[in-house]
């Protein structure tokens, strides 16, 4: 593997990925970076989370010219949480070479990005309905474009984007250099590539890698009604630092998202019908690990680049092989590993085999856990808490109160009460979910009253000691 001193770049975009903490370039990176740097057009069939931000962006920053006024470059995104994310790390690549990137996306104040672009910024990375707007009110201007990449085209594709991306590189300079970034190559996606792109350079990764070798994948038979009950199980025994449950409907996002909190999981929702403050807000504390769990649609966590999730749970089996690889593609990220645990009613193992049969991949699989295997998890937990506060929390305080208590009773019997005080009892009402074809599931009973059972001490929540 290349290192970034060997690529040949200036000072100080080595500064600026040193300090981000590159220390050898990912495979899509070392195809990518030297013929991007050439000026070369480029298709690059690569998943979320192996890099691409980089092989894209330093060539980028490399190339572009610091005393220009103009737009230089245009990444377009398919979500704006993708946009976002990508206009960080480029931001991150040009500090020390003073390259700025904007990003530019729907539900942000259109007068804010429009003062915003008044500063000249080089490059603009945004989702495609919003440039076309400003591309129309003559607010971006793309005369001056050096290079365009198309980042998760597939995903745009599968957005109905396409006639809008094909309106934008039609308005850029015909002598550009084009970079374009894809999972998977759909015919349609092809087309495009053949109209608007000269000569390009394929890269990437073999398909049956697409599935991502760093996350252990496995499936569980169950029947839909346990499904709930199997999920908290299985965070009660494995404590994910951060996990997304995808769900297939923005109603079983809602539902399962507050019967989490219910029983005293950390967990929020992301859907498309949130606002795009309420979608800011529960970004930040997924982020920031305020909650460790994300219960989300495939379209709503299109374009997630989180690193740290170490989980991903399939509660509705995806519709397809494709959406099976970009949702496992969340975890098991730049050489981390990650585990993905698919739910499979008995009627749907004929579309996981179709799933195993496109991906190439086995996925094996794995006993429903049991109640006593979740109350177990739940005390090893919080038993390895205990340790972490005798070794470096003060405790002082506490001391007289634990020989009053070791006055009356034996410090066995006083640890056994403590760890059945922190342990959450299993539900024996089943939660019920509201009847969404093709699923026969229940009516909501959103009402049921939370009981003291159902919470988890706020202190034993996770390994990270999240409040």
């Amino acid at each position: 593997m290349l290192t970034f001193q060997e690529l040949g770049l200036c000072r100080q975009v080595l500064q600026a990925v040193n300090e981000m903490g590159f220390e050898e370039t990912t495979p899509i990176q070392q195809q990518a970076i030297p013929i991007a740097m050439q000026g070369k057009d480029l298709i690059g069939q690569a998943q979320t989370g192996t890099g691409k931000t980089a092989a894209f962006g330093i060539p980028m920053v490399e190339r572009f010219d610091v005393d220009s006024e103009q737009i230089q470059g245009i990444v377009v995104a398919p979500t704006r949480e993708l946009a976002i994310q990508v206009a960080e790390e480029l931001q991150e690549i040009g500090r020390f070479k003073r390259i700025n990137t904007l990003p530019i996306y729907g539900g942000q104040s259109i007068e804010r990005q429009i003062k915003a672009l008044k500063k000249r910024p080089h490059i603009i990375v945004g989702t495609p309905g919003r440039l076309l707007d400003h591309i129309r009110r003559r607010t971006i201007r793309l005369q001056q474009v050096d290079v365009v990449v198309l980042d998760e085209a597939d995903e745009m594709l599968n957005m109905g984007f396409i006639e809008d991306i094909e309106k934008i590189l039609q308005g850029t300079p015909v002598e550009r250099q084009t970079l374009f970034f894809s999972a998977t190559m759909p015919r349609q996606l092809l087309k495009i590539t053949q109209r608007f792109m000269k000569n390009p350079e394929m890269i990437g990764i073999k398909p049956k890698e697409l599935t991502v070798p760093n996350t252990e994948q496995y499936y569980m038979e169950v029947s839909e009604n346990k499904k709930f009950d199997v999920l908290c199980r299985l965070l009660d025994i494995q404590s994910p630092e951060l996990s997304i449950v995808f769900v297939r409907t923005k109603r079983r996002v809602d539902e399962i998202a507050e019967a989490l909190k219910n029983r005293g999981y950390s967990a929020e929702r992301l859907h498309g019908d949130l606002t795009q403050p309420m979608r800011d807000t529960v970004m930040r504390q997924f982020r920031e690990g305020t909650i460790d769990t994300l219960v989300a649609t495939d379209v709503a966590a299109r374009g997630l680049d989180i690193s740290g999730i170490t989980h991903v749970y399939n509660f509705d089996i995806p519709q397809d092989p494709e959406s099976y690889v970009h949702r496992i593609g969340r975890t098991g990220r730049l050489g981390h590993s990650g585990q993905a645990i698919t739910f499979v009613t008995p009627r749907e193992l004929h579309h996981l085999k179709v799933i195993e049969s496109v991906t190439k991949r086995k996925i094996q699989r794995k006993p429903v856990p049991t109640i006593a295997e979740a109350i177990a998890g739940q005390q090893h937990l919080i038993m390895e808490k205990l340790l972490q506060v005798v070794e470096s929390a003060e405790i002082e305080h506490y001391k007289g109160f634990a020989k009053e208590l070791l006055d009356e009773t034996d410090s066995v019997s006083l640890i056994a009460a403590a760890l059945k005080m922190l342990t959450r009892e299993p539900q024996l009402e089943p939660v019920k979910l509201t009847e969404d074809l093709p699923d026969r599931m229940r009516k909501p009973n959103s009402k049921r009253p939370r009981s003291k059972g159902d919470s988890r001490s706020k202190r034993f929540t996770s390994r990270r000691g999240k409040k």
